[in-house]
């Protein structure tokens, strides 16, 4: 775009398009506030079970869809332009996705959207006008509103209102007169639909995408009419530096922001190894931006310590610091169960809100950590970036199936079934995890189920003292490196312990039920480090465990471990791998270590 207008923008004529625009905004809201069909339609969930428009949903094997391109028609002066129309594009597809309209119902589009206000998260972006692209808050919602138009003559609705553009941007769909220019509020966009209309608006990291569905209407035929290509002149690019609109681009690239919780040692290092370094946005030598919900390096807290060297901002917001203290204190009390897991939910999705309140439209990638990632789907963060995941647990929808079985295997089992999250978090999970780009973990069953876009890091081995040599007690001991509860295969362990007369501790407390063991030859040790000296096998047959920290411990100091393969361990030394929920073959793998060392064998 480098044109040169003939006539230059002055001040006076943008004060002059200023007071134009007011008194055509005051006539219209007078228009809209007698106009009964003038309204904001409500928007529901995909997953809706109660609504007519599922039906249509259903029936509607054709929707119109229209799909266009995010990045396009822009000089590299421009990107942050183009950032900014995305960033207002993640904005208002909050109320436009999922929108249902009756029967004979109009959509407005500034009614359904709302004003595009920089106190609402709009931003500046690229707006056209008077033959020049300008910075602009809201600018860039023509894309939306073009695609909207599209969709709506493919569905053979009834265009009520809708106003071309008087100039066309290569790339857009003004190029075959399918555009619908729109700016707030006297220049709409409204169509009519006479069956039930569900209109679903997303967007990854390439394009925009509307569909509608809707039961199949006429369709009025509109012309296609080819326009000449106007070319624009850019405020970022033009080079006129006598018009007062004139800018200098500040940022020309995009940052990645790596958004993080609870500290994985796995994780801090590969953030540190793929973070950008060289590069310089603005004033900071550094691109990469760190949210952490506490500096846990300041306030001496191991599970937040991440390296926080080499990022251009290390963000963290004050209020999550005196939330995780309380919730500290409310998840000590829970412990485990319902109340536990609806805890971690809450924090969860509270710091998702304000990370995702926090992000900048130049962040154009995200590195997320799995716990926040379907509070970022379902409030539209991710939207129109690219992103990964740090894995650290089943996906929600595979570990409610995996708990069911094992209710079903204990139906008396009061902890397997006890809590199981609602449709939509695990919907949303299941959404933003088939978009990622790349899944993220050392957990060897977690990559098994993405294995063509997992990145399998290694699981880092703690450092540890030696452990002593040989057997600690004859028979030998075993150890549960965890609570006693149902999801840690303590109904496989305790049938293998009525064949075996061996001795038993667990590293924590009973939360299955009080009795559970009793009968057996079992001790309690909280203090893991202790009771690792008194074990002689470690053995983990758990039906979850996405952390096997206590484990690696184990491993690091020699002792013969058995472990399930939901344990996430790949082939190690002296570790001994059983199938989930199979006392056989936990028996069998105890009895092997004991005939390999015989300071461990137990007579019949």
């Amino acid at each position: 775009m480098s044109s040169v207008a003939t006539v230059v923008p002055t001040r006076f004529n943008n004060l002059i398009f200023l007071a134009k625009a007011q008194v055509l905004k005051v006539a219209r809201h007078w228009q809209n506030f007698w106009n009964s069909q003038v309204r904001r339609w409500p928007v529901s969930p995909a997953n809706t079970q109660d609504l007519p428009i599922r039906a249509v949903a259903q029936a509607s094997a054709n929707a119109a869809e229209s799909s266009s391109q995010l990045w396009v028609g822009a000089t590299a002066a421009e990107w942050i332009l183009q950032a900014g129309k995305i960033q207002n594009l993640r904005q208002a597809l909050g109320s436009i996705n999922g929108a249902e309209i009756p029967a004979g119902g109009m959509f407005s589009f500034w009614a359904q959207i709302g004003p595009p206000r920089a106190y609402r998260g709009y931003v500046a972006g690229r707006e056209l006008r008077e033959g020049c692209i300008i910075p602009s808050i809201g600018g860039g919602l023509c894309q939306l509103s073009n695609a909207l138009y599209d969709a709506a003559l493919q569905a053979g609705l009834e265009i009520v209102e809708r106003h071309a553009h008087n100039q066309v941007i290569p790339g857009s769909l003004a190029e075959i007169d399918r555009d619908a220019t729109v700016f707030w509020n006297y220049v709409d966009l409204r169509f009519r639909t006479q069956s039930p209309l569900r209109i679903e608006a997303t967007m990854d990291d390439r394009s925009l995408t509307i569909r509608f569905h809707t039961f199949p209407q006429a369709v009025q035929e509109t012309p296609r009419v080819s326009l000449p290509l106007a070319p624009a002149n850019s405020c970022l690019a033009c080079g006129v530096s006598s018009c007062h609109r004139q800018q200098q681009p500040a940022v020309l690239a995009g940052r990645t922001a790596y958004l993080v919780d609870d500290r994985w040692p796995e994780f801090d290092q590969y953030i540190q190894s793929t973070r950008t370094v060289g590069a310089s946005l603005g004033d900071s030598p550094y691109q990469d931006y760190l949210f952490l919900p506490v500096d846990g390096q300041r306030v001496r807290k191991a599970n937040y310590a991440w390296q926080t060297t080499g990022f251009a901002q290390v963000w963290q917001h004050r209020s999550v610091l005196a939330l995780r203290l309380a919730q500290s204190v409310l998840l000590r009390i829970a412990r485990q169960g319902a109340n536990y897991q609806k805890l971690l939910l809450g924090q969860s999705r509270y710091l998702a809100n304000i990370y995702g309140r926090s992000l900048t439209p130049d962040t154009t990638h995200l590195v997320v950590t799995q716990s926040l990632l379907p509070h970022l789907w379902r409030s539209g963060h991710l939207a129109g970036r690219s992103f990964d995941v740090l894995m650290t647990a089943m996906p929600m929808t595979q570990l409610q199936q995996r708990l069911d079985r094992a209710a079903n295997c204990y139906p008396q089992s009061p902890t397997l079934n006890n809590f199981r999250v609602s449709t939509d978090l695990a919907s949303a999970e299941t959404a933003a995890l088939q978009q990622a780009r790349r899944i993220i973990t050392p957990h060897t069953e977690l990559a098994g189920l993405w294995p063509q876009k997992t990145q399998q890091l290694d699981w880092v081995l703690p450092v540890v003292q030696s452990s002593p040599a040989g057997a600690k007690s004859t028979p030998p001991t075993l150890l549960l490196p965890s609570a006693s509860i149902g999801r840690k295969g303590i109904y496989e362990l305790r049938s293998v312990l009525q064949n075996l007369d061996l001795q038993l501790i667990i590293a924590g407390g009973e939360l299955e039920e009080p009795d559970f063991w009793q009968g057996y030859r079992v001790t309690y040790q909280p203090d893991y480090r202790q009771a690792l000296t008194q074990a002689d096998i470690v053995v983990a047959p758990a039906w979850v465990d996405h952390q096997p920290r206590r484990i690696l411990q184990a491993i690091a100091l020699g002792i013969p471990t058995i472990c399930s393969r939901a344990c996430g361990l790949p082939a190690l030394p002296g570790v001994i791998q059983v199938p989930i929920g199979d006392p056989v073959a936990l028996e069998q793998a105890i009895q092997t270590l004991m005939q390999k060392s015989p300071s461990l064998l137990v007579e019949a």
